[in-house]
């Protein structure tokens, strides 16, 4: 009878360490008393967005842990509904995705009953994330240094 071995690979041997902790804002990010510049939102981020029926979906993503970890405090519902104001009235369903760097808000009735049913100049929210990253904000400038 042959005897047989077992192979252990990367990717089905048990854990031996933790994974690395992503550390807080405060250890990576600018402080509030960071020096600030007046920029478009876009140079620090991408965006991508549509709809889903008559909601409209925006998602935002850094291009920096230290970006990532400023946008998860700069971008919450009321800054991203004042940045939008056709959203001001409007629910706002904001996700974070810290893995991936990425904010994603959903905007709950923006297209009324759905594309065919709307007259928006942009009835499917295709233009609207890079709406949203033509805004010119106030961003602490430690964050452009990674801006292309």
């Amino acid at each position: 009878m042959a005897s047989r071995s077992r192979i252990v690979s990367p990717l089905t041997a048990p854990r031996t360490a933790a994974p690395p902790r992503r550390r807080s804002f405060a250890e990576q990010g600018p402080t509030q008393d960071a020096e600030t510049t007046r920029v478009p939102l876009g140079t620090i981020c991408g965006a991508r967005s549509g709809n889903k029926g008559g909601n409209a979906d925006v998602g935002v993503w850094a291009r920096s842990d230290v970006g990532y970890a400023q946008f998860e405090k700069f971008l919450a519902v009321e800054r991203f509904k004042s940045l939008i104001g056709e959203a001001h009235l409007l629910e706002v369903r904001r996700f974070a995705f810290p893995n991936t760097r990425s904010l994603n808000s959903i905007i709950v009735g923006l297209l009324g009953e759905g594309v065919s049913s709307n007259s928006r100049t942009d009835p499917q929210a295709k233009s609207l994330g890079e709406y949203l990253r033509a805004k010119v904000v106030e961003l602490p400038a430690v964050l452009l240094a990674d801006a292309p």
